[in-house]
């Protein structure tokens, strides 16, 4: 339900934000990803936690996507090799893990051509529908 509220209360914030001009920094990504690391190592995921982050930025469109692929694909990797040295990294699960990151992969690359044609006005909006639909969704199962 936290992570919910975090998703809904970043949608205004981070337009708040963006009308004032203000952007997240570099040095100030460093800080994020450090907690969203190591929040993503207590947990089994984050979900888009960095989505606010990364379009605070100022990725949009194609370099947010390959953005966000290449930082799941360090996460996933680092926790893949970290699970499997202690021996939790079984077959079916390592089999079950590249059906779905597989699909993931075909579903990026087929949104890409849809995307690169937003605008980048339609794209932020895009993204705030999925943060607050991500929200809705996780709201639903705690409730549950």
């Amino acid at each position: 339900m936290a992570l919910a509220a975090f998703f809904i209360l970043m949608v205004p914030l981070r337009r708040r934000l963006q009308a004032s001009g203000m952007r997240v920094r570099l040095w100030q990504m460093s800080i994020v990803g450090a907690v969203i690391g190591f929040l993503t190592g207590i947990v089994v995921s984050t979900g888009p936690i960095n989505t606010p982050f990364f379009l605070a930025y100022g990725l949009t469109k194609g370099a947010f996507l390959s953005t966000e692929a290449m930082a799941s694909l360090a996460i996933y990797a680092s926790k893949s090799a970290v699970f499997s040295h202690f021996g939790a990294l079984t077959w079916p699960i390592l089999s079950k893990g590249m059906i779905v990151g597989s699909s993931v992969m075909a579903g990026s690359w087929l949104a890409k051509r849809f995307v690169l044609r937003m605008d980048e006005g339609q794209f932020r909006y895009l993204m705030d529908a999925l943060m607050l639909v991500a929200a809705a969704t996780m709201l639903v199962t705690a409730l549950r």
